[in-house]
């Protein structure tokens, strides 16, 4: 398994094809930033002590910091895949939807994360296509993932 981040381009949809059960990319590392964390919870109205409370998770929370919300992990699944791999006929994309999505260890505010991309399955047709690929998002110095997600998504030439 690679541990450096790379990206696998490929020239079109059959070559993709090619390569269903392979890891296609692993990103960098970026860092959760509680400016971000708070930014997040204001947008989706999710402003639980948890995520944007320091003092208060310090006392009173198991994990003594911080935490992301899970969905704005999960929320960086369209970066991870871009920066994963690229086919460059494709025109248009869409996400498609989600198959499974489990948050097995939180993600402490001023972690680091990155995802590793495979391919799971991928539905070729003439033009067009909808694959499914999984997404497993690493916390630096951590065992656990953080955030382990089969994306769906369709793409035209």
């Amino acid at each position: 398994m690679k541990n450096k981040p790379y990206k696998t381009i490929f020239k079109n949809l059959d070559q993709m094809y090619k390569c269903v059960g392979d890891e296609l990319g692993l990103t960098e590392w970026i860092e959760i930033k509680q400016s971000d964390i708070n930014s997040f919870a204001k947008l989706t109205q999710d402003e639980q002590w948890i995520h944007i409370d320091k003092d208060k998770s310090l006392k009173q929370s198991p994990f003594k910091n911080t935490i992301a919300h899970g969905f704005m992990i999960l929320s960086y699944c369209t970066k991870f895949a871009y920066e994963s791999f690229e086919i460059t006929t494709i025109n248009m994309g869409l996400n498609y939807g989600l198959d499974r999505v489990r948050f097995p260890s939180p993600t402490p505010s001023g972690g680091f994360i990155r995802a590793r991309v495979k391919l799971i399955e991928m539905d070729l047709k003439p033009g067009h296509a909808k694959y499914k690929i999984g997404i497993s998002v690493e916390l630096k110095n951590h065992e656990k993932p953080v955030c382990v997600a089969e994306f769906l998504a369709m793409v035209y030439e």
